[in-house]
């Protein structure tokens, strides 16, 4: 029987061979390793919550790597079957993909399941822009990933909702986004919405408040709430979702109920445009930027009122027609 080796002490004592290394070889050894790795190698995080835009800061991004290549490394976690998973550097990837390369700089580290979420949601929330459906998901991943972290005690053989620091899981969550804990709960209730309620919300035509009352409604139910959004081409008001809510639990809401609700006349609604930037892309100039673009637009209507207003009698009678 082999004989168990000994757990070396720590004293804290510098290694021989590192009494010889100067401050630049040190340095060096404590900087992470960056390899080249084949993109083709890369997979994308299972269930990755974030959304990877097609928006004028991709374009900057591809064209900055055409230029001067990737200035900040992707983060990777090796897997067992020789390929990788990209951890921090969806946006980066793609960014590659699209201006050519066949490999990418990457930071490769072992880590678990979890603390690759963890990680993943910490710097991907850095961002300046995150959807409520982004923040929706990524909370609920984080939530269950500390959950599931070694040192939690345990009520009643129960797992508690309890870190080992003590405390709550949800309590981390909002003091690493700067939001409060109630406010992390409401994001991961939008987890329970049907996917084209979910859209609305990311699109601002539903607040978070009536969002969360209607994530308490049954996927039929919450599908019928849909069919009227778009029936009566207006959304409900948190006031609204509360009586809905109340029926639903009460067993009595149906199609007549959500219709009389969402027929109700609410005060300040005004009607709204919503035109995807996606769909404006190819009428704006490269050198306008996202933030120009609504000065853009509004004098392009101008310079068309101006130059239809010019036209002879005949075309005015049919303004689609410009000559």
């Amino acid at each position: 029987m082999a004989l168990r080796e000994k757990p070396k002490l720590d004293l804290g004592l510098s290694a021989y061979d590192e009494l010889f290394k100067d401050d630049k070889e040190i340095r060096e050894g404590r900087l992470p390793k960056i390899y080249d790795i084949p993109i083709e190698l890369i997979d994308d995080f299972p269930d990755h919550p974030f959304k990877v835009k097609m928006d004028e800061d991709m374009d900057q991004l591809v064209e900055s790597i055409k230029d001067r290549g990737l200035i900040t490394p992707i983060t990777l976690r090796p897997k067992e079957d020789g390929r990788y998973e990209i951890v921090s550097g969806h946006r980066r990837k793609k960014a590659c993909e699209i201006a050519g390369l066949s490999v990418v700089k990457a930071d490769v580290r072992e880590m678990s399941r979890d603390e690759a979420i963890i990680l993943m949601v910490e710097s991907n929330l850095q961002r300046s822009t995150i959807l409520p459906s982004e923040k929706a998901f990524s909370y609920k991943m984080r939530l269950e990933a500390i959950k599931r972290l070694p040192g939690r005690h345990k009520e009643n053989g129960t797992p508690s909702v309890y870190h080992s620091s003590g405390e709550k899981s949800v309590t981390i969550i909002g003091k690493d986004s700067d939001e409060s804990r109630e406010t992390v709960r409401r994001y991961i209730r939008l987890t329970e919405l049907i996917p084209d309620l979910l859209d609305l919300v990311d699109e601002g035509k539903i607040a978070l408040r009536p969002a969360v009352e209607l994530s308490y409604l049954t996927q039929d139910e919450q599908k019928l709430v849909y069919e009227q959004i778009l029936d009566c081409d207006c959304t409900p008001s948190h006031a609204q979702t509360i009586r809905m809510r109340k029926f639903s639990e009460e067993g009595r809401l149906n199609d007549a109920v959500i219709e009389t609700i969402m027929q109700e006349e609410k005060p300040n609604q005004k009607e709204k445009i919503h035109i995807p930037y996606g769909q404006l892309r190819k009428f704006i100039p490269e050198n306008v930027s996202y933030d120009d673009t609504r000065n853009y637009i509004l004098e392009a209507l101008e310079f068309y009122q101006k130059y239809h207003a010019k036209q002879p009698t005949q075309n005015k009678n049919n303004p689609g027609k410009v000559r």
